[in-house]
């Protein structure tokens, strides 16, 4: 089972988006550890202690929060795909995204979410097996 780590970087007090993310990840067989508001350093921590597979960013504040959690994970924990979310100006997307961070901003369908989650930790079913798998199939 594939492990994300979902924390918000910012104090805003939206979190609906987190909540329904995380609950969509673990109702689609992902191991969800949610931190909640959290410090760089923190979520860096969590994600080496917790053997992350996966990081879910909610962007609440200055992109060189995020940038700094990018670096840090990139030095304590090589390979842990990042993806982020929130309320995101397009350059702040186009800077994400330049770095490997895969963004979905509000709006964005939970399928996608899921099927990114897939991907990014090479969970996802082959394409053309035509088999229905489940989470546990997946980890063999």
């Amino acid at each position: 089972m594939s492990r994300v780590i979902i924390a918000k970087t910012g104090l805003d007090g939206h979190w609906r988006g987190t909540l329904l993310v995380s609950r969509a990840l673990r109702d689609a067989g992902f191991e969800v550890i949610m931190l909640g508001m959290a410090r760089g350093e923190d979520i860096v921590s969590a994600a080496v202690d917790e053997d992350a597979d996966l990081v879910g960013l909610n962007v609440g504040g200055r992109v060189e929060v995020v940038e700094r959690i990018l670096d840090d994970l990139a030095a304590a924990a090589p390979g842990v795909a990042v993806f982020a979310g929130g309320v995101v100006p397009p350059w702040v997307r186009r800077r994400l995204e330049a770095r490997g961070v895969e963004v979905y901003p509000p709006g964005s369908k939970l399928e996608d979410i899921v099927a990114a989650a897939r991907r990014l930790t090479r969970g996802a079913p082959p394409v053309a097996s035509g088999l229905d798998e489940t989470p546990q199939d997946r980890d063999e």
